[in-house]
């Protein structure tokens, strides 16, 4: 097995590597866009389907929505295309030709589209177009859909899973009666995200609001979950939208109220991506490989024989057959590793690689002994364990597990929340310590652009949870109630 580079060493080259080498994904022969192979697709699967349920619970539904969207809709809400426009990929023409010279084909400059046709970079003025045709009455409220789909912002600098031109998504789109059915909406939503990414990814998550520049475009407010890598880097985990009635009022989007009076409908929006594979690798994630949480590993326990004989094997293999169906019995998804053209050590080598929780391993003296060896991924411990009771000593383990790699994680991140009083010492905080970086703000977009500008660091979030404290802005000297959180970020 490939060694990886250190992350001391070289942590970007330590994520690119480990991604490619843990077969997640790799990049494809479009410029910009990945491939997702079966290993990474299957943790995506898992995400997938836990964040499905925990929407469903909440009321909400799926549906999906065409990829392409007339140009003359994303025009409609002007906040919305200022902040895609830069980013979105355009179809003009709806044919191809066989090349007059016999090489190829070239676009047929007859089948030019009389309206061109942009590639989602995210459905709202598809969505909006489609909810004027289903609302008419207060009764036809809320609307509470989702969407799992992909999206295509172009972007020049990529990285895989973090930042690809095109990406796979979920986006949720509701319409409300009134302002504070929305608000609580975006508000549920943003406790969904946090309950997902806390419990099952195992990243502890800062909730806040973003400031007005880093606001979706076309929001009225913009709730998010803050997250902090093992490089002292922020990342975004997920966002929730409060979109006021900007959308409604761009489609034309009314409803009847129960006094008989039209009124503009309340509206969300929030997403998450598979950029959270990439939140996932850089926050847990060590020199040796992946360390996955066992809430999100495709295969929670690998069982790895170790025999010289046939005899031995087939021992073993009555031995492995009977764990596999005790630990199914309680929904824990476990692989028996019984290909014989690789040897016991290359397998462990593997499966530390690709993050597997749990793994057992199953030698003739294991079974003379009546027990097993286990070696867990967090920690890279190994002991030894009685066939007696083994299910039920594995679940409690995973869950040790689970709670152990969020903990970790949390030390660390609360590690590297340091607050300043002064622009001198917020500089010399993100220059050699990073993380996240508590300080006092005016409140202005001019001061914030220029810190920007001048450290590359952006206002994360203003916590939801931060306490009324007099202060100066570090940058300004005016006067400020509050701190915000500033990183440099993916």
């Amino acid at each position: 097995m490939a060694t990886l580079t250190s992350r001391e060493e070289d942590y970007s080259k330590w994520y690119n590597e480990l991604v490619t080498k843990a077969d997640m994904a790799e990049n494809s022969g479009v410029r910009g866009c990945m491939v997702i192979k079966p290993y990474g697709y299957a943790i995506w699967e898992k995400m997938q389907h836990q964040l499905d349920q925990m929407f469903k619970d909440t009321g909400h539904v799926n549906a999906y929505f065409p990829i392409f969207i007339p140009k003359s809709y994303l025009s409609k809400e002007a906040d919305h295309v200022e902040g895609f426009a830069k980013e979105c990929a355009v179809v003009t023409h709806y044919r191809l030709k066989n090349s007059p010279d016999g090489k190829g084909v070239v676009v047929d400059p007859e089948a030019k589209l009389e309206e061109e046709l942009i590639v989602r970079p995210t459905s709202e003025t598809i969505i909006w177009n489609t909810y004027k045709n289903w609302v008419k009455s207060h009764r036809d409220l809320p609307i509470l859909v989702n969407q799992w789909a992909n999206v295509v912002r172009w972007e020049m600098r990529t990285r895989l899973f973090l930042r690809t031109a095109e990406f796979l998504w979920q986006e949720g789109h509701t319409a409300h009666a009134t302002r504070q059915e929305a608000v609580e909406e975006a508000e549920r939503m943003l406790n969904v995200y946090t309950d997902f990414v806390e419990n099952f990814m195992g990243i502890p998550v800062i909730q806040g609001v973003k400031s007005p520049a880093e606001r979706f475009a076309g929001a009225e407010e913009t709730y998010t979950i803050e997250a902090m890598m093992q490089d002292g880097k922020a990342l975004q985990a997920g966002t929730s939208h409060f979109l006021g009635q900007n959308f409604a009022k761009a489609f034309d989007v009314k409803y009847q109220s129960k006094e008989g009076t039209q009124e503009y409908v309340w509206a969300t929006s929030w997403g998450v991506s598979t950029r959270l594979i990439g939140a996932l690798i850089m926050s847990h994630s060590d020199d040796h490989g992946l360390v996955l949480p066992p809430n999100i590993a495709p295969i929670q326990v690998v069982i790895v024989p170790i025999h010289k004989t046939d005899e031995q094997w087939e021992a073993i293999g009555k031995v492995a057959d009977e764990i596999q169906n005790q630990l199914k019995n309680l929904g824990i998804s476990v692989k028996y590793d019984n290909r014989t053209e690789y040897k016991p050590g290359w397998k462990f080598n593997e499966y530390e690689l690709k993050g597997i929780p749990v793994r057992i391993a199953i030698g003739p003296k294991d079974l003379e002994n009546h027990q097993v060896e286990i070696a867990r991924r967090d920690t890279l411990e190994k002991h030894s364990a009685p066939l007696d009771n083994l299910a039920q000593h594995i679940q409690n383990l995973l869950k040790e597990i689970q709670q152990n790699i969020f903990d970790r994680a949390k030390i660390r991140r609360d590690s590297l929340i340091t607050p300043v009083d002064t622009y001198e010492e917020f500089k010399k905080v993100l220059d050699e310590k990073g993380g996240f970086v508590s300080a006092h703000w005016d409140e202005s977009m001019e001061v914030e652009e220029k810190i920007k500008a001048e450290t590359k660091a952006t206002i994360r979030c203003i916590p939801l949870n931060a306490k009324e404290e007099d202060g100066v802005c570090i940058y300004s000297g005016r006067p400020s109630k509050k701190r915000v959180l500033f990183a440099r970020a993916y």
